[in-house]
């Protein structure tokens, strides 16, 4: 082969892998063209009531799955691929290109937006602490918290509320990060922690399932409320905005409704906002 020859093959290989980039990416301005012609969206969720949650049979359920469900339907998407991440792992999931939508409940912080697209949030929610009962170290808020040395809260690993203890300077001994909810419960019902820092209404289903006697819920109210969103590739904002209109025809119907009546929620109009595109 000569050099000509030779030139012409290596410009035509680097056109063909330029193609299979462009095609083949998992992100891209065509992303919902991709997953129609699939058929499949892979969704990653991290397991926290209501927002989501395991059903009798393992069955994924709970607020935010059962409103991607609702949304994809109407997309025309076939079919939906779970992936069940702890909650610090959904970002790097999706930034992988190992899933296509976070549907957990994750509630949107400048910091997130900076690595992911944001849908409206679909409801407004306030900021809690689970304790013993009788609250015996008269806890009222967070910075409350941050602010005395003698008291140590567990909070979910990379949650917003693991995000706010840190900014506050809450650490080492102080700062109990645990998995998931239950070892979170278990740490304050055996004095590893005397608080566990989440949303008030995870805790309050927390409690309708165990042993309500043994603790309780102190709500903050100096806090704004958090807004929980589904999060999308920072290079798949036409799929971002495709699946906000669908779910902005959904938020308030009473099919919405009733569903959020199912898993002990009301909802809470928050302002529209999309944060991070």
């Amino acid at each position: 082969m000569g050099r000509v020859q030779r030139l012409i093959a290596l410009c035509v290989a680097g056109v063909l892998a330029l193609m299979a980039i462009f095609f083949f990416q998992p992100g891209g301005d065509d992303a919902l063209g991709r997953l129609r012609k699939t058929g499949v969206v892979r969704i990653g969720y991290a397991v926290e009531a209501p927002f989501a949650v395991l059903g009798d049979i393992g069955e994924i359920t709970g607020e935010a799955p059962e409103i991607a469900r609702h949304v994809v339907e109407r997309l025309g998407i076939s079919h939906i691929e779970w992936h069940q991440v702890e909650l610090g792992g959904l970002i790097p999931e999706l930034r992988a290109g190992r899933i296509d939508v976070i549907a957990a409940g994750l509630f949107i912080t400048p910091e997130r937006a900076e690595k992911v697209l944001f849908s409206r949030p679909t409801m407004a929610v306030r900021q809690a602490m689970l304790v013993p009962a009788g609250n015996p170290r008269g806890l009222r808020s967070y910075m409350e918290m941050a602010g005395r040395w003698d008291i140590a809260v567990a909070v979910l690993a990379g949650s917003i509320e693991d995000t706010l203890m840190a900014r506050l300077g809450v650490a080492g001994g102080r700062l109990l990060r645990v998995p998931d909810a239950l070892t979170g419960r278990r740490a304050v019902e055996t004095g590893l922690a005397d608080a566990l820092l989440l949303s008030e209404p995870s805790l309050r289903w927390m409690l309708s399932r165990g042993e309500p006697a043994r603790l309780e819920v102190a709500v903050d109210d100096e806090l704004e409320s958090g807004l929980p969103a589904f999060a999308f590739r920072l290079d798949e904002p036409k799929f971002r905005d495709v699946w906000d209109e669908a779910l902005a025809a959904y938020l308030g119907s009473e099919e919405h409704l009733a569903m959020l009546a199912s898993f002990g929620l009301s909802w809470t109009p928050p302002a529209t906002q999309k944060t991070g595109g």
